[in-house]
């Protein structure tokens, strides 16, 4: 019952309009570019009645007064990053449930790259729009978190089922595959995937959704108690926590 359009925004955003196709309610996903979401509405027919935010950037809030203004859209955002977001109607915390018309999804807590940041999860759909918790072969950066709440907040996204289809916020994958390559080379599941990722931005296609099994075998920041990958850095009893700090150390350097 959810429909999905992605729209590539700004330099490397994607925003996301969602519809629930049995009761016509519609919700932009972040808003990297107002304007171009309202044209994307407009073009398919829909009035879009929510705004959900996964944090308080610029690029995934900067559009909300435009789709506000445009339909009245309510804005519903994380509880600790709200009042850094402005004009909230609804604030939700990990574990809350939101709706959207029939559908509903889960708020998770993937504070880290922000300290409020939540990813949405639809469970009976198998889908999850990650924000910048976790892109395609990377993740974000911790502006604010520390690597502890980084890593806890990708195991909570790591224990979805490995069919779970992801929606990140970014392209950013061609990047991200040249690092993965540099730390986890032995790789042959990453090694197929990159071909096929430098082949996609080739022809101008884009990297996402993606499936999160195979993030589970590729991503070097969910593989945090990998054998190989712990040998490769030297941190063989190491925490989980501890190796996540080092692969985000490393690729903060690349």
């Amino acid at each position: 019952m959810l429909e999905i359009r992605q729209i590539a925004c700004l330099d490397d955003n994607y925003g996301f309009l969602i519809r629930c196709s049995e009761t016509g309610q519609t919700a932009s996903i972040d808003t990297p570019d107002g304007k171009a979401l309202i044209a994307e509405a407009e073009l398919a027919g829909w009035h879009i009645h929510q705004i959900w935010n996964t944090h308080h950037h610029w690029d995934h809030t900067g559009g909300n007064a435009d789709i506000a203004q445009q339909f009245g859209a309510r804005i519903t955002a994380p509880a600790a990053e709200a009042d850094k977001i402005g004009h909230v109607d609804t604030r939700v915390s990990p574990g809350d449930r939101i709706r959207l018309g029939a559908l509903e999804a889960e708020v998770i807590d993937t504070g880290g790259h922000t300290l409020g940041h939540i990813a949405y999860w639809f469970e009976s759909e198998n889908v999850l729009f990650s924000g910048d918790a976790l892109f395609a072969l990377g993740c974000g950066r911790l502006f604010e978190g520390t690597p502890q709440q980084a890593q806890a907040g990708l195991a909570r996204l790591r224990a979805l089922p490995d069919t779970a289809t992801v929606y990140c916020a970014h392209e950013y994958t061609a990047a991200n595959a040249r690092f993965a390559l540099s730390i986890d080379p032995d790789n042959a599941a990453l090694k197929s995937y990159s071909a096929e990722v430098e082949a996609a931005r080739k022809a101008g296609k884009p990297t996402a959704p993606f499936p999160l099994g195979r993030e589970k075998q590729t991503n070097p920041f969910l593989r945090w108690d990998d054998p190989g990958l712990r040998g490769r850095l030297g941190l063989e009893a190491a925490s989980d926590a501890d190796v996540y700090a080092a692969v985000r150390s490393a690729k903060d350097q690349f």
